[in-house]
This record gives structure tokens, sequence and C-alpha cells, in this order.
């Protein structure tokens, strides 16, 4: 290793004197150039595929381009004949997108490295490729550093230009383990984007301030490897901040030199071996949770570090299983009394994951009650429905039961009374939520019967204590029965009226309840009501207009006795009435004889 690295760095010294023997142009600038590199690089790194990791799409942006740039500068390498070599020198630095030739180069040799770094996790032998490929983006920064000192360029663009190049320089060492030298390129490339970002304008500095905090992970790790054991922790607190995937690699790499030293583990009286990797790795990052749980801010930190052990230990104990699985492919199973010493591990493992989960729940279940209590107040209007809390403590109760199922852990007694208890306990906070489920459905009845059983299961864990080491955490939530019985109390009162009245909503019957009559004095003349209003100036005696009222129309009769009364005879009267004629004709006719009788 310490071969390779003075090769390297008598290739970059060569690289270096190779530039400063080029002719240097005397003339005095035209004009000043202001390149800012990093700028220009981040921008096309987040435009052509490195937002989702793609160094492939990248880097067949930089080949692109730079065939591109070489068009429009007139600046081929040779012709239809042949391949000649054409380099950025002083003399031909007539233009500032001659700095990004070089520029590009180096970038498109480094995108090369990062895609053969992510394809040597299956093939190792990918690995010298890498460095071969980091070595030529070395010796593109170096030109490109030895061109920005011209005096065409600014001091912003050399110095963007030096921290470029102490920064691949410093990437090719971290790849080559030397970690000194990879410490002194990584901290001047840092301590002059620090100057550089206390130099500009705030828009500009907050590129520079997150390249400043890129490179912290790599340093510290440098700082770890050189002897520094105070950098483990640091880079632990990294991860809870920020939980890249490049710094998460760095901390594997950090518990796998640790895991070398933990060969056992004791659990209850009992040291089993740990053979598998993973565990060891697992059993590492679960010794620093205290220390990392202690340094959170808020919930949502303790949750990302809950979130983060938890995935350790299920890969851990799936390696376990197939591990498990294939001795017992190979050997006969032989009926012992005691569990055996890896199938104890599993238990403890398996212990370990219920007891997280419990705990993480419980950090929700935390920030629940403070959102509920908010909306119950009227101080938030984030909804918070207690079905959230009857889900949390449903999850911990199931989980509390599986622990008593625990493989090897049937006898022990303190171990299972403490369980019970500890279930008891969770119990009565899922019936409290229940409860409040179902007075929010109008649900009288059942809630009444979960307030009493929450009650029943308060009355017989309230006052005992946990005696096991590894439950007395979970000490402050038996401590909490007391506020949760006058809870229950007042919601158990409250739950029993409803019930009793019958009254679906009570709220809206009680609105239309009223002391006073609001009749008016002449409606109510056989009634005393006290009405301040008949003193006012403007007293209730009479609604004007009146109320319409139905009134009585005008009666018809019909003759019904007409058909049953009978009339005296008028055919005298008729006759007497033909005889005496009836006008001029009776005259003539009697007169000349006619109608005479014969």
């Amino acid at each position: 290793m310490t071969e390779t690295t003075s090769n390297d760095s008598e290739t970059i010294t060569t690289t270096q004197q190779q530039s400063g023997a080029k002719n240097d142009s005397n003339k005095g600038p035209e004009s000043i150039y202001t390149v800012p590199l990093l700028k220009l690089i981040k921008e096309a790194q987040q435009q052509h595929g490195l937002r989702h990791g793609d160094y492939q799409r990248y880097r067949t942006y930089c080949s692109s381009r730079l065939h591109r740039l070489r068009k429009v500068l007139h600046f081929p390498q040779g012709d239809r004949k042949g391949f000649k070599k054409r380099e950025v020198t002083l003399d031909n630095l007539k233009d500032e997108k001659f700095i990004y030739l070089p520029l590009i180069q180096a970038e498109r040799a480094w995108a090369y490295a990062m895609q053969l770094k992510q394809e040597s996790n299956t093939e190792p032998r990918k690995k010298f490729h890498l460095i071969a490929r980091l070595r030529k983006a070395v010796s593109h920064t170096i030109h490109l550093e030895y061109i920005c000192q011209s005096p065409l360029c600014d001091a912003r663009t050399k110095l963007e230009a030096q921290a470029y190049s102490a920064w691949m320089q410093g990437t090719l060492f971290f790849e080559l383990q030397e970690w000194k030298q990879a410490s002194e390129k990584l901290v001047l490339s840092q301590t002059i984007y620090e100057k550089l970002a206390s130099a500009l304008n705030e828009d500009e500095q907050i590129l520079y301030k997150q390249r400043v905090e890129e490179l912290n992970p790599n340093l510290r790790y440098c700082a770890y490897n050189i002897g520094d054991s105070s950098a483990q922790q640091d880079l632990l607190n990294m991860r809870s901040k920020g939980g890249k995937s490049e710094l998460d690699a760095l901390i594997a790499q950090t518990r796998e030199k640790q895991a070398a030293s933990l060969l056992e583990v004791t659990w209850r009286g009992r040291t089993v071996p740990v053979r598998l990797e993973k565990i060891r790795v697992f059993l590492l990052a679960y010794q620093g949770l205290d220390a990392s749980l202690g340094k959170a801010n808020d919930c949502d930190a303790k949750l990302s570090a809950y979130e983060t052990i938890l995935l350790d230990c299920k890969e851990a104990i799936q390696s376990l299983k197939e591990d498990l699985a294939a001795v017992a492919k190979t050997k006969v199973d032989v009926q012992t009394s005691q569990l055996g010493s890896q199938q104890y591990l599993l238990s403890y493992l398996t212990f370990l994951r219920a007891t997280l989960t419990i705990d993480r729940n419980l950090v929700m279940v935390e920030v629940f009650q403070k959102n509920f209590a908010a909306y119950q107040s009227g101080e938030s209007k984030k909804v918070a429905k207690p079905q959230e809390g009857v889900k949390l403590y449903e999850a911990i109760v199931q989980l509390s039961g599986e622990l008593q199922q625990l493989q090897g852990m049937e006898n022990d007694k303190k171990f299972q009374n403490d369980l019970e208890l500890l279930t008891k306990v969770f119990k009565a906070f899922r019936c409290y939520y229940m409860a409040l489920t179902c007075q929010g459905n109008r649900q009288w009845a059942e809630a009444l019967a979960l307030y009493q059983r929450a009650e029943t299961y308060i009355n017989q864990s309230e006052g005992k204590k946990l005696g096991d080491s590894e439950f007395t955490k979970y000490s402050r939530v038996g401590q909490d029965l007391a506020h949760l019985r006058s809870l229950v109390n007042s919601g158990k009162c409250a739950a029993h009226a409803q019930n009793i009245l019958g009254v679906e909503d009570i709220n809206a019957a009680m609105s239309g309840l009223s002391v006073r009559s609001k009749k008016s004095l002449c409606l109510r003349l056989d009634e005393f009501v006290e009405d301040v209003s008949l003193t006012s100036a403007t007293p209730n005696v009479i609604k004007l207009p009146p109320i319409m009222a139905p009134v009585p129309c005008k009666p018809l009769f019909f003759d019904l006795a007409l058909n049953h009364i009978s009339f005296p005879s008028l055919a005298e009267n008729m006759e007497n009435k033909k005889s005496t004629g009836a006008g001029i004709t009776g005259f003539v006719k009697g007169l000349w004889g006619w109608g005479g009788k014969k």
C-alpha cells in the first residue's frame, strides 16, 4: 500500500512539473475570467443523473459535452486520418470555455470511478479499475489548477481550482486507505471552501457550506483510522442528523473492525458465542443506542435512531435463521432439555427486536398524546383521533404476547410476571382510547363497558412494581396510571349519563331547552310567567300582524223532506182557467159559433 501511494505522489508531482514546463504567456490579460467551478459541477450533476445516483448517465453527459465544446472552440484532437492529442495551455487560453475542458475530463473520469465503486460490491476486481480512473481524474484536476494560475483568471477561480484539485487527490488517497495524506488534502479543500463561503453573498454561500459539511464524515473516518477513538461517536451523530448512504457505509466499516473483538454475549446469566459478523455489528450498534438517544433533540430524531437499529436487528435475525436452517440440514436434531446456544441467541435477538419496537411505539404514543391534547383544547387544527392510540397500544400488547411465548423463557416466573403486569397496563390504555372512539360514534353503552374494563386493569396493576431488570425502564408507564384513572372516571360518568338520557346528541337537545316562554301575553292570559320584556320598550303583548286562523264558512241547506210530502190536487183550478178563454181568439170563436158544443 505504501509503494502504491508513493507512485501516486510521484505521478502528481510529475504532472505538476510537466504542466509548469509549458510556455507561459507574459502578455497582459485582455479580460479576467470568473468561472464558478463548484456551481457548474453541482448543477450539471443534479440535472444529469446524480440526483438518483446514476453515474453512468452523468459520464455519458460529460463525454457528449466534451465533444460539443471541442467543436465550438475549434479544438479537435486530430482529424479523420488519426488521433492527435491536444491539451489546453496558457498560450491557447483565449476563451474561458477552454477551462471547461480539463474540468469536464476530470468529472468524466471521477463519474466512471464512482460507477465502478458501485459495481465493485459484487465484482471486487473492479476496484483496480476504479483506482486507475481516479488517478486519471487527479491528473486532469492538477492540469486544471495549473491553467487557472494564469493571470487571465481571477482569485476566486484560482481558489476553486485549488480546492477541487485537493478534494480529488484526497478522494484518491481515501480509496487507497492512506488516511494521513487523505486527511491533509481533504482538510485543505475544506479550508478553501470555508474561506470562499465567507467571502460570497448569502445566496452563493449555501452551496459551499454544503460542500464543507459533505467532507466532515470522510475526515472523521480518516481521523478514526489514524487513531482518534472519539471519531466513531462523531460518525454516529452525523448519521442521526443526515442519514446518507455514504456515511452508513463508513459506519459499517468502523463497526466491522470493532466487531472482531466481540466474540460472545451474556443474557440472563448465560453466555453464548457470536459467530456471525452481522450479529456482532448489530450488538455494537445496540451498545451505542443510549448515547444516540441522549443526544437526540426531539422525538423525530429518536424515531430515526430506533428505525435504524431495528433494520440492523432484522438483518441480524435473518442471517442467524439462515445459518440455523443450513446447520439443521447437515446435522441430526437431538432433543435436549436445555436450549441450544444459537437458539438461545435467536431468542435474545427476538427479545431485543420486540423491546426496541415497544420503545419506538412508546415514543410515537408520546407524540400522539401531545397532538391529541392540543387538538381537544383547540390549540392545533391538526386532526388527532383516538383510533391512532388504539393502533399503537394494540401493537404493543401483541408484542408483549410474543415475549411471553419466547422460546426458553416459559419457565422464568419473574420474566413472565413482569410481562403480565406490563400487558395489563398497556391494555388499560388501549381500553381508554377504545372508549373514546365509541363515544365519538355515540355508542354510550359500549363506551361505558370499556371504561369499566380499563378501570379493572388499573386496579389489577396499580401499586405493583417491575422486578426484572430488563423491564425496569417501563416503570414510568406504570406511574401514569393515576392520571389515567382520573380520565377514566370522568369519561365513565359522561358515558353513563348519556346512556341514561338516551339522547343521541346531548348538546343539540340541551340547546333547545329554555326557562323563558316565547308566547305573547294575549295567548297565555291564564298562565303566569315572569316576562321581563313586558316592562321594556318592546313588550311581548301581541303579535302583529296576527297569525292567520281558520274561520267557518256560510252553510249550505239541502231540502231533504220534499220527497216525503204529499201536496193537494190543483186540477179544478187548472180547468177553470181553460174555460175562461184567452184573448181575441176566444172572442172570435164565440162570435161566429166556432168551437161551440154540438
